[in-house]
């Protein structure tokens, strides 16, 4: 590490310190920045290189994982959580929830009692597949061996969600990419649960044209997080959706194709599908 990024490193040390001890005041981007000595336009674009997010979102992301304590452990009020957390109100603590958490703070706090998962089984191109909805979207897909271990995998995911055996139309248009145009993908609406990082490497995943192909530490550097390779794959590990999201387009820097959650021969057979697919549409 040269001298400049030492001395980058313990800014940004800093910056994470005074956030992660002062959340509760909401400092905005110039009172950290000031705090560091740094220009708000270049703390910010420091920060986002070397934390992989900006001072906002590590801000949002401190908040929300204290108000999640705060509901659960504590079993405070919503108006109690807000003004503990520093927020300046339940409507901001529900904003904060839904753009984070895909969820309210009503259903985080009751342990997505509230949350309503429809879901059904069909056979793709790569095997039986469980796919269940919300309101909102896809928010579970996987290769299905076994059914019923499949279900008690999905009910884990959502341990307090109330299911119900259904086909809906998000899933019909969703499973319709086996078959469709690969053009349409934006079409399929995702209601995802997951840390701000874990999101952010699913939604860099979804950038990944079909047919091609990239490494852990590619996703990283798109991410402006280079020493985060480990992390990408841990994130990717943890996909809910599978196919959708194209964890199976992700390989090691040295061209071994590397794990897949549900069986490498599968992630081969995928793979070699869509490169054939994407070659017959040029």
């Amino acid at each position: 590490m040269t001298g400049q990024q030492n001395i980058n490193y313990q800014r940004i040390a800093e910056a994470i310190v005074y956030i992660k001890t002062n959340f509760k005041e909401q400092p905005n981007l110039d009172e950290v920045a000031k705090k560091v000595h740094l220009s708000p336009f270049h703390f910010q674009r420091l920060f986002s290189e070397w934390v992989g997010t900006s001072p906002k979102k590590f801000l949002q992301y401190t908040s929300i994982e204290y108000a999640k304590t705060l509901l659960r452990e504590n079993q405070m009020t919503l108006f109690e959580t807000a003004y503990e957390t520093g927020l300046s109100g339940t409507g901001r603590l529900h904003d904060l929830f839904i753009n984070i958490e895909g969820m309210t703070p009503a259903e985080y706090k009751n342990g997505g009692k509230n949350l309503a998962i429809n879901y059904s089984f069909a056979d793709s191109l790569f095997g039986n597949i469980i796919v269940a909805s919300t309101e909102k979207g896809i928010c579970y897909m996987a290769f299905a061996e076994d059914e019923q271990i499949a279900i008690a995998a999905m009910k884990n995911h959502f341990p307090s969600a109330s299911f119900r055996p259904m086909i809906d139309l998000i899933q019909q248009n969703a499973l319709s990419i086996f078959t469709q145009d690969w053009t349409k993908l934006n079409q399929i609406k995702l209601h995802l649960k997951g840390t701000d990082f874990q999101l952010k490497v699913w939604e860099t995943l979804l950038k990944i044209p079909m047919g091609k192909l990239t490494s852990y530490g590619t996703i990283a550097n798109i991410m402006n997080n280079p020493n985060a390779s480990r992390a990408v794959g841990s994130a990717i590990g943890r996909n809910p959706v599978a196919f959708l999201i194209p964890c199976h387009r992700v390989i090691q820097s040295t061209g071994e194709f590397g794990g897949y959650m549900w069986g490498n021969t599968r992630k081969i057979a995928i793979i070699g599908w869509e490169g054939t697919k994407a070659n017959m549409e040029f």
